[in-house]
């Protein structure tokens, strides 16, 4: 029998300590495209619908993409821009009737009104199609996943690295659950196991730490009779809501006897895991002072030393303006250095009103929180590159995704080429 499949992606990793709003033009700038025309340029490499066209090819679905948006993480999604994303999904899922859903989303998404947009998402497709019509997902390693999400998505499949490269191969997971669903081989249910912490005390981290044997313990446990999916989420502090923290979640067969108690025993056991690593931490933080002293005298025979200023991370959300440790590199005298991205679009649009070779004095960084990372600086280079920023993305996490900084020029202060963009990344 062909089934008939809705799908649609809607990330954003939201962080509430941050000032603004994200809006339509941030999705714009990265993935706002609906349709037949999102699956071209989403349906292939390291994406969520990559997986679900990979399924929906071998079992003969008639799928229907109603939209990909997508934007780089930062302060809360505005009312404006859920509603418009959330009406493309919730008109297409009352145009058809549907076997199955299947959807990419984040779990840490916060919008105005709402502290949980991926279960308010879902609450409005429910009311829609109903209790009974199997809904999948799949969410971020960084999920807040709640237990509105485990209520109503039957089916939900989290990344299980980072940095993450398993996007595609979770999408090819999820689905596959979802067409023995459909099929009637199995009926999947979801459960959820939280911890009383913030975060997971390593940030998710997939390749040391304390949580690396329960992420293969979870796998493993995959393979057990009932077990469909065993997720582990390592929460996201930086959204501010009754729900952040770290969990599991177990996607298990209600068709197979005993299976509710023991994906019930899966989940408490790597939740207690997670909590009894708690004071454990694989990372080495260090002051910027600390830092650059140990980029002055570092030898890099086999490659370079990078420095990664772990509190302005724009992949967490963050500003990716702050000073501080860019003002401690020029302090230092560090040369053949570089630095970036500074995302500062006022000053990338005035360095750009200049041509290579040009010596130039601006103000640099330091725009949105001065408090939270440093002023902006004054500071006197040479132009060095001036560019569109637009790219293509190697390597196997975002390999061949078009991705744009947008007007970029890399400013040479004294040793340091600082690399000033326009858009978030």
């Amino acid at each position: 029998m062909t089934h008939r499949v809705l799908t649609a992606e809607f990330i954003h990793e939201s962080n509430t300590f941050k000032k603004g709003l994200t809006g339509l033009r941030e999705f714009e700038v990265d993935v706002l495209i609906e349709g037949d025309a999102a699956l071209a340029s989403r349906g292939t490499g390291n994406t969520g619908p990559a997986g679900f066209a990979e399924v929906a090819r071998a079992e003969a679905w008639r799928m229907t993409h109603a939209i990909s948006a997508h934007a780089q993480p930062g302060s809360i999604v505005s009312r404006a821009a859920f509603e418009h994303v959330a009406d493309r999904i919730c008109a297409a899922a009352q145009a058809h009737r549907f076997d199955g859903i299947l959807l990419a989303l984040h779990g840490a998404m916060v919008a105005e009104g709402f502290e949980d947009g991926e279960g308010e998402l879902l609450r409005r497709i429910r009311a829609i199609v109903g209790a009974d019509l199997p809904i999948a997902m799949t969410l971020d390693l960084h999920a807040n996943a709640t237990m509105q999400m485990a209520e109503l998505a039957d089916i939900v499949v989290s990344y299980k690295t980072y940095p993450h490269v398993d996007l595609r191969e979770r999408g090819v997971q999820a689905a596959r659950i979802l067409e023995g669903a459909m099929a009637g081989r199995t009926r999947p249910r979801t459960l959820r196991a939280a911890c009383p912490m913030l975060d997971d005390p390593n940030g998710g981290r997939t390749d040391a730490g304390p949580l690396v044997p329960l992420f293969a313990r979870a796998l493993a446990h995959e393979d057990e009779s009932g077990m469909l999916a065993v997720s582990i989420n390592a929460g996201f502090s930086d959204a501010d809501i009754r729900d952040m923290g770290p969990s599991v979640l177990v996607t298990y067969d209600a068709a197979v006897a005993g299976s509710e108690a023991r994906a019930n025993r899966i989940a408490e056991d790597l939740a207690t895991g997670i909590w009894n690593a708690r004071d454990t931490l694989a990372n080495d933080f260090l002051s910027v002072a600390t830092a650059c002293e140990i980029a002055k005298v570092f030898d890099a025979p086999d490659g370079p030393l990078v420095i990664a200023d772990y509190a302005d991370n724009p992949g967490s959300g963050a500003y990716g303006d702050g000073t501080n440790l860019l003002a401690a590199m020029l302090e230092v005298g560090l040369e053949d250095a570089c630095f970036g991205p500074m995302i500062d679009p006022v000053a990338a649009a005035e360095l750009a009103g200049h041509v290579v070779g040009d010596v130039v004095t601006v103000r640099l960084g330091g725009r949105n929180d001065p408090a939270f990372g440093g002023g902006p600086l004054d500071l006197t280079g040479e132009i060095r590159h001036i560019s569109d920023g637009a790219l293509v993305g190697s390597g196997p996490m975002i390999g061949g995704q078009f991705f744009t900084f947008g007007t970029t020029v890399v400013l040479r202060v004294r040793g340091v080429d600082i690399v000033v963009v326009t858009e978030r990344g």
